[in-house]
C-alpha cells in the first residue's frame, strides 16, 4: 500500500480505489428486479456533484450535517463523503432515538441540515424538533421530494469545482470528520469525536486483517448509523470490494441469495436469529429429520478450528454438512465464507456451528470511541480462539488495569484510533482519560493464553449481592440464552440476597413444545403464566444452575410476554439490553420476587 496514492483522510479512499482498483461494480443496489451497479468513477462524480450542491447551501468547514438512516445504501454514502470533503462534520443519528435524546443531540450540535430516511421518519422527527432547531430538514427517500434529485442533477460550475478543491485541500488528517453519539445501556447521549486519523488508522488495520480483495462481493445490512458498518464500508471501498446493500429486513434472505456475497459484518443478534431459525425448523420436521438435524447441530458445535479434528469427527462433519449445514448455508447464497461479528458477546457454540458450515466467524471487540476496533480474531491459522474477542490490533496499547486474582480488570487502551474525547463534556473526559492518555473502556476482561482478549462483563453491570458476593451478569445471561427456549435474559441481584432473571421466551420454540405436550396455545401474555410452561422454564434454569456455585444460581425468574427491541426502547441500537429501562418496566414483578412491597 506504499504508493503516491496512500490515503490520510477518509474521503481520499475514493481516489485511492479509482487509481488502484477501478471497479465497475463498486456499489450495488437492488432495483427493478436486478442489482444495479455504480462504478467508482460514477460514484466520485456523484459525490462531487452533491458537494457542490451543498456549497450553495453555504455550509462552512466545521458546520454539522445530521443523517438519520435506516440501512446503508448508495445515497447515504454519497452524502457522507460529500460532507467530508467540504470539511463538514457528519453526525449520524439512530432512527430509534427517544424524543429527549434527539432533542439533546440537536440542541448540542445545531446541525445546518438534517436528512432523514423517509417521510414517515420525517413526520416523527418534526414533532420533536421544536423552535430550537433552525436547520433545514428533508427525507432521503420521498418521490415528492426533489432535494436529492436536484443534487444529483446539479451541473457543477468551474468555480464550484475550484472551491471544492480548495476545501478538500484544507481538510487536515487531524480534523474532526464525524461525531457519533452513544449512550450505552444507561445515561445521556454523548458525542464521540473522531478524526480522519482515528478512522484511517483502523481502516488500514482492517485491510490487513479482513480476507478482502478487489472484486469480491460483500454484503452490507447493518444500520449505517452504526460505527461498525460505516467503517466497514470505508474498508470495502479501500480494498476495491464490491458492496451490495440489503434492501430491508424482509428481503434479507432474498438479497443474500441473489447477490451471493463472500463476506459481511454482523452483530450477534443476527446470527442468534439464524441459529434459532435452524432450531425452529428442526422442531417442525418429522421425527427422523428432527433427529438428524439435532445430531448435525450437536456435531457442528464440537468443531474446533484451532486443533486438528479427529478422523471420526471429520467424517461426522462431512455428513452433517451434506444433510443439514449446506442447505442452511445456501439460504445465505451459498458463497458466504467469512463474517466479522462485533457490538456484543457471541455465544461460542454459535460461532462453532457457523464455522463448521464453512462460514468462518471471527468475533471482535470495539467501541465507537475506538473507531471502532480494539481486538479481533484473525483469519490466519492459530490466531482465532472461540469464546474470546481476539488479539489486540497493532499500534494499539492495551492493558488490564487493577487485575484481581483471576487476572480480570478494566480494559484500558491507548492508540491512534482512540477518540479525542466527548463533545462538550469536559468533566466526562477527565473521568475516562488518565493523565498519561489511557482511555478507560468500562469493560472488564482478561488475557487468555497470553494474547487473546476475553470480555467478562461491563464494569458498571457487575454488582454485589447483599451477601457480599460479586456477580458478573453477562456470563450467566449467555448460559441462559444457550437454551433454545430462551431468546433474551437479564440477571438481577444488586444489593439483593440472591440472583433472579428476566427471561424472554423463544415463542416459536415454546409454541412447538406446547403442541407436542398437548398444551393449548393461546398468546404470549397468557402463556407466560401457564403452570406447565413455567415448569418447563424452571427445568431450563435448573440445567444452568447445575454448573454454578450456590451464590451465582438463579433462584427465580420472570417470564416476559414481549421481546425487548430497539423500538420499545429496551435494547440499545447495538442490541444490548438497557438495564435501567428493564428494571423500571418490571419493577413490581422484581420486588415481588424479592419479597418487597
Amino acid at each position: 500500500m506504499k504508493n503516491n496514492h496512500q490515503f490520510t483522510r477518509v474521503f481520499d479512499i475514493l481516489a485511492y480505489q479509482q487509481h488502484r482498483y477501478p471497479q465497475e461494480r463498486a456499489i450495488n443496489i437492488f432495483s427493478h428486479n436486478h442489482w444495479q451497479p455504480t462504478s467508482i468513477a460514477r460514484f466520485r462524480a456523484l459525490v462531487d456533484q452533491v458537494s457542490c450542491w451543498l456549497l450553495n447551501k453555504r455550509l462552512k468547514p466545521g458546520d454539522m450535517v445530521a443523517l438519520m438512516p435506516h440501512q446503508g445504501n448508495l445515497d447515504w454514502l454519497v452524502i457522507d463523503f460529500a460532507c467530508q470533503q467540504l470539511g463538514v462534520i457528519v453526525v449520524p443519528l439512530h432512527p430509534t432515538l427517544a424524543q429527549e435524546e434527539l432533542t439533546l443531540i440537536l440542541a448540542e450540535t445545531r446541525p445546518a441540515l438534517l436528512i432523514v430516511a423517509d417521510t414517515n421518519l420525517l413526520q416523527q422527527v418534526k414533532r420533536y424538533l421544536g423552535k430550537a432547531f433552525r436547520g433545514e430538514v428533508f427525507p432521503l427517500n420521498d418521490p415528492g421530494n426533489t432535494s436529492l434529485q436536484q443534487a444529483y442533477a446539479h451541473r457543477s460550475t468551474a468555480r464550484e469545482l475550484a472551491t471544492l478543491a480548495q476545501r478538500q485541500a484544507a481538510v487536515k488528517p487531524d480534523a474532526i470528520f464525524s461525531i457519533l453519539y452513544t449512550s450505552g445501556t444507561s445515561g445521556d447521549p454523548k458525542g464521540t469525536l473522531l478524526t480522519h486519523n482515528n478512522m484511517v488508522s483502523n481502516i488500514l488495520f482492517t485491510l490487513a486483517a479482513f480476507p478482502l480483495k478487489a472484486g469480491r462481493k460483500v454484503m452490507s445490512y447493518l444500520p449505517f448509523s452504526h460505527i461498525l458498518e460505516r467503517s466497514a464500508c470505508y474498508a470495502y471501498l479501500a480494498c476495491g470490494a464490491n458492496i451490495y446493500f440489503v434492501r430491508s429486513r424482509e428481503t434479507f434472505v432474498a438479497d443474500f441469495q441473489s447477490a451471493r456475497p463472500y463476506f459481511s459484518t454482523s452483530v450477534p443478534k443476527v446470527l442468534e436469529k439464524m441459529y434459532d431459525y435452524l432450531q425452529e425448523q428442526t422442531l417442525s420436521q418429522h421425527l427422523l429429520r428432527r433427529v438428524i438435524s439435532k445430531w448435525a447441530i450437536k456435531t457442528a458445535q464440537q468443531y474446533n478450528q484451532r486443533a486438528k479434528n479427529g478422523l471420526w469427527l471429520r467424517a461426522k462433519l462431512f455428513i452433517a454438512r451434506l444433510l443439514v449445514l449446506n442447505k442452511w448455508k445456501n439460504q445465505l447464497g451459498g458463497k458466504l465464507a467469512c463474517m466479522v461479528v462485533g457490538a456484543a458477546s457471541l455465544r461460542p457454540e454459535i460461532a462453532r456451528m457457523f464455522s463448521a458450515a464453512k462460514i468462518r466467524i471471527r468475533e471482535g471487540y470495539g467501541m465507537t470511541e475506538t473507531s471502532p476496533l480494539i481486538s479481533l480474531n484473525r483469519f490466519s491459522p492459530g490466531l482465532n480462539r472461540f469464546g474470546t474477542v481476539g488479539i489486540p490490533i497493532p499500534a494499539l496499547d492495551l492493558k488490564i488495569n487493577d487485575e484481581n486474582g483471576e487476572g480480570e480488570g478494566e480494559i484500558w487502551v491507548r492508540g491512534p484510533n482512540v477518540t479525542q474525547g466527548y463533545y462538550q463534556r469536559p468533566e466526562l473526559n477527565k473521568q475516562v482519560f488518565t493523565d498519561d492518555g489511557w482511555f478507560k473502556t468500562g469493560d472488564v476482561g482478561r488475557m487468555v493464553e497470553g494474547r487473546f482478549l476475553q470480555i467478562t462483563d461491563r464494569k458498571k453491570d457487575i454488582f454485589k449481592t447483599s451477601a457480599g458476593k460479586y456477580i458478573a451478569p453477562q456470563p450467566l445471561e449467555n448460559r441462559l440464552k444457550a437454551s433454545p427456549y430462551i431468546a433474551q435474559s437479564l440477571v438481577i441481584g444488586f444489593a439483593r440476597p440472591y440472583v433472579i432473571a428476566l427471561l424472554v421466551p423463544n415463542f416459536t420454540m415454546l409454541e412447538e413444545w406446547c403442541l407436542r405436550q398437548g398444551i393449548h396455545w393461546t398468546a404470549p401474555p397468557y402463556m407466560v403464566h401457564n403452570i406447565k410452561v413455567r415448569e418447563k422454564y424452571r427445568d431450563e434454569v435448573a440445567k444452568v444452575n447445575q454448573e454454578l456455585p450456590n451464590y451465582k444460581r438463579i433462584k427465580d425468574f420472570i417470564l416476559c410476554e414481549e421481546a425487548w427491541t430497539v423500538a420499545n426502547q429496551l435494547l440499545t441500537p447495538t442490541q444490548k439490553p438497557i438495564r435501567k429501562a428493564l428494571l423500571f418496566r418490571y419493577e413490581k414483578e422484581i420486588n415481588k420476587l424479592f419479597g418487597n412491597n
